[in-house]
């Protein structure tokens, strides 16, 4: 992740302000987007438990993994087996990314007013419709739960 990290935090640089606001926007969608059920399920099942911060940072790391992956695991968190390295099993999280863009902007602005220039999204009221139970998220997680379950118990 700290490779991924510089080199976006690289490229951020090289933008104008207005294009890193853009950035920000866009992931701020995404990361809004991605508050569901299904997802804080699915990261539960890949980093062994998962609290409300560790469903914010997996969700940014979900958002690293590109428009392809994000789509299609709104759709069906289980596709994420078909992305998860080994070595993320149980730290699937990319907590860096949520301010990145922050600290892009700071590079270049000398004032404490990027909050107040971005796009801010109401997070939707959500219920699990899971529980802690293996059974119930085996059923629900099929291949994540067989390749993460299997990792964590050996």
């Amino acid at each position: 992740m700290k490779n991924q990290y510089n080199e976006l935090l690289r490229e951020l640089k090289k933008l104008v302000t207005d294009d890193i606001i853009g950035f920000q926007n866009m992931f701020n969608r995404y990361y809004t987007e991605s508050y569901t059920s299904k997802l804080w399920g699915s990261a539960y099942v890949i980093n062994g438990g998962c609290s409300d911060d560790g469903f914010d940072y997996f969700r940014a790391w979900l958002i690293s993994k590109g428009k392809e992956v994000f789509f299609k695991a709104l759709k069906n968190p289980d596709i994420l087996a078909d992305v998860l390295k080994e070595d993320e099993i149980e730290g699937a999280e990319f907590e860096e990314l949520i301010s990145i863009a922050k600290e892009a902007y700071d590079s270049k602005e000398n004032n404490d007013d990027f909050y107040d220039l971005v796009e801010t999204y109401k997070y939707p009221k959500i219920t699990l419709d899971w529980d802690e139970d293996e059974d119930v998220l085996e059923e629900m997680f099929p291949r994540l739960s067989k390749m993460c379950y299997y990792q964590c118990n050996i």
